[in-house]
C-alpha cells in the first residue's frame, strides 16, 4: 500500500506520541487483510511502538484465535459495530498492548450476508474506546485504502484529543 503523505504523516504522529508515553499498539484486521498494519509498519520508527496483528478474514479466526463469541457473530454478523469492538478488546488483551485497531466490513464487489459493499467498522480500544460505522463508495481496493486512512485519522484524532486534555489539566469547580 502507498501512503498518501497526509496519512504518512499522521502514521509518523502516532509513532511519535506513543512513542513518548511508552504506549503500545496492535491490530485485528479483517477487511483491510493486513493493510492497516502495513500501513504502520511502513514509517521509521513502528517497531518502537507496534507489536503485531493478527488478520482474521475468516469467521473461524475470529472465534478460534481471537476469542469472539459466536453468538455475537450469529447475532450482528461479523461486518458489525459489536464485532469490531470485540476484535479491538481481545487483540489488545491477547498482545498486553495499550491500543489496539481493529477493522471490519464488506469490501465487495457486491453484497455480503445482505451487508451493503462499502459498510465498514472500525474500532479502538484502550484508554479511549471508540467505534464509527463508514458507508464507502468504489471498488475493493479504494474501499480498504479508505478505511485504513480513515482508522489511521481517527486514531489520530483521538491521541491529540487526549493529549490536548491532558495539557489542560483537571478541572476545578467553585
Amino acid at each position: 500500500m502507498s501512503l498518501t503523505s497526509e496519512v504518512s504523516s499522521m502514521v509518523k504522529e502516532i509513532i511519535r506520541t506513543l512513542g513518548e508515553s511508552n504506549e503500545t499498539l496492535v491490530t485485528a484486521e479483517s477487511i483491510t487483510a493486513g493493510g492497516l498494519s502495513a500501513a504502520i509498519t511502513s514509517v521509521e520508527g513502528s517497531s518502537q511502538i507496534f507489536l503485531g496483528a493478527i488478520v482474521a478474514y475468516q469467521d473461524h479466526v475470529k472465534t478460534d484465535v481471537l476469542g469472539i463469541d459466536e453468538t455475537i457473530i450469529a447475532t450482528h454478523t461479523v461486518y458489525s459495530q459489536e464485532v469490531a469492538v470485540a476484535m479491538a478488546q481481545a487483540v489488545r488483551l491477547k498482545f498486553g498492548a495499550t491500543w489496539a485497531i481493529a477493522t471490519t466490513g464488506v469490501a465487495g464487489p457486491g453484497p455480503s450476508d445482505g451487508i451493503p459493499s462499502g459498510t465498514v467498522w472500525v474500532a479502538i480500544d484502550g484508554p479511549v474506546t471508540q467505534s464509527l460505522e463508514l458507508s464507502l463508495a468504489g471498488g475493493r481496493e479504494s474501499v480498504r485504502n479508505a478505511t485504513v486512512a480513515t482508522a489511521i485519522g481517527t486514531f489520530t484524532r483521538i491521541l491529540r484529543e487526549r493529549a490536548r486534555q491532558v495539557a489542560a489539566g483537571p478541572r476545578t469547580g467553585r
